[in-house]
């Protein structure tokens, strides 16, 4: 199987699309080694930890990204511009990503074999 890069575009819990990507994303690494991950605009919201969910009935699914290391998925992006138009900075994600400006999310982009969005 080809590379694949998953983006994860949305804010979480405004659609089921996050979750499905997590879970796609998980499925997807048992097959593929050469796996990436892009959170650019409201999906930097994915990575953001302690969201309370209960009040609109959803679950938080973002724990989910722990896993990453265990399923070694190791390069995982963050648009630094995104997270800084949204007062956002690493210390506020549930894991580590690494920060990437817009022309370098581009770049990874441009190179990639397949992409997903969500």
């Amino acid at each position: 199987m080809s590379q694949l890069t998953y983006v994860f575009r949305s804010a979480p819990h405004s659609r089921a699309s996050g979750r499905e990507g997590i879970d796609a994303l998980l499925a997807a690494s048992a097959y593929c080694e050469d796996i990436q991950v892009v959170f650019i605009g409201d999906g930097v919201y994915q990575l953001l930890q302690g969201q309370q969910t209960a009040e609109i009935l959803s679950k938080d699914y973002s724990p989910m990204m722990k896993l990453f290391d265990l399923y070694d998925i190791e390069r995982v992006y963050a648009c630094q511009a995104s997270l800084a138009e949204r007062g956002l900075a690493q210390a506020d994600l549930v894991i580590e990503a690494d920060l990437l400006e817009r022309a370098e999310v581009a770049k990874v982009l441009q190179n990639s074999g397949k992409i997903l969005t969500f």
